[in-house]
């Protein structure tokens, strides 16, 4: 049989509920054994012991309040000992979880049976498999931050060399310089998307009913050029909507979505947003298919398709990890699945303000 904390802590109790009555006939009987050897050790052959006992007597009605300390004592050191081993469990289970750290969460407890503690060891196992995905996702995010921004670098790096190797002609020099205001405008744009999605991650630092449609509309009207540049047509079914959470974030959302979806489209495609009940907020272009099985992975940090990898267009692949952490900020959902006829369809649903 498994010694449970429940079990140990009803064997000590059932034992405190069983000495607890006997505990003053055990005082008495500790007081009259206490006399009965003092008068036998008093009437031994030892000269001057007599007088000795005469003088202690007096002080013999002591003998019943020392008794009731020392049982006393005792009681409670019996109780101390009787926590100490229904709290073992507990201390076997502190040792592994203090020696967890970054070089092994990978560690599980894995316990066995339906007991409390089985179910504290289940829970800290869950907690750990959230722990190292969080960590394991910020390690290969910061990795990935150093590639993207170690590229740029080193092309302006190359450029700087060259320009200083050799005299150059103007022409030479105002290639040289757009390429480089080229490369500085990409570090710029990925540094912005780097803060966007730290600030994202933080929360809302207020929470005001804000007009989705209204948003999406202004958001919109700045995208219009773009869109007529790229030849993509933008089609919008907006109905009122209220959402509770900061405007600056929300359009932000916005931006990202339709700047994906006008940037990953093709010549005479087209731009569909919609804003309604459920789903609060939906952008579909028709760009290249996608397959399903990479929709998933489009949320993580510097993540694009294979084929987008060398024509992102200057993107530094952060624009859907913003907008499902500003989603997600707003206690909301995204999620995305290959549009019917080519391209991306991307769902975001937020509360009710109801």
């Amino acid at each position: 049989m498994t010694w449970t904390p429940r079990r140990r802590v009803l064997l000590v109790g059932l034992l405190a509920l069983l000495a607890g009555p006997l505990l003053p006939a055990v005082g008495r009987w500790l007081t009259g054994v206490t006399w009965t050897w003092g008068q036998q050790f008093c009437d031994l052959p030892v000269p001057g012991l007599p007088s000795v006992c005469g003088n202690v007597r007096p002080g013999a009605f002591v003998l019943p309040l020392a008794a009731v300390v020392a049982v006393t004592l005792a009681a409670l050191v019996a109780l101390w000992f009787g926590a100490v081993w229904c709290l073992r469990p507990v201390r076997d289970l502190a040792g592994p979880i203090g020696h967890l750290g970054p070089q092994n969460l990978g560690h599980r407890i894995r316990p066995r049976g339906r007991d409390e503690l089985a179910r504290l060891a289940r829970a800290i196992d869950e907690m750990m498999e959230r722990v190292s995905a969080g960590y394991e996702g910020q390690r290969r995010f910061a990795a990935n931050a150093s590639h993207e921004l170690r590229t740029p670098l080193a092309v302006q790096r190359t450029l700087i060399e060259v320009g200083m190797a050799r005299a150059l002609s103007g022409e030479q020099l105002e290639l040289l310089t757009s390429q480089l205001l080229e490369t500085n405008e990409r570090n710029e744009r990925l540094i912005e998307g780097l803060l966007a999605l730290s600030e994202s991650d933080q929360g809302l630092r207020s929470r005001i009913p804000q007009r989705l449609d209204t948003i999406v509309e202004a958001v919109l009207a700045g995208y219009q050029d773009r869109a007529r540049e790229a030849a993509v047509t933008i089609d919008t079914h907006l109905v009122p909507r209220v959402v509770v959470g900061e405007r600056v974030l929300l359009e932000r959302l916005v931006s990202n979505l339709v700047e994906n979806g006008i940037k990953y489209n093709r010549r005479g495609g087209s731009l569909t947003v919609a804003v309604s009940g459920t789903p609060a907020l939906s952008v579909v272009n028709t760009g290249q298919p996608v397959p399903a099985d990479a929709v998933a992975a489009l949320f993580e940090p510097f993540r694009r398709l294979a084929r987008d990898r060398t024509s992102h267009g200057g993107g530094a692949g952060l624009g859907l990890a913003i907008a499902r952490s500003i989603t997600q900020a707003h206690d909301g959902i995204i999620a995305a699945r290959p549009a019917e006829h080519g391209g991306l369809r991307v769902d975001v649903q937020l509360p009710n303000t109801n």
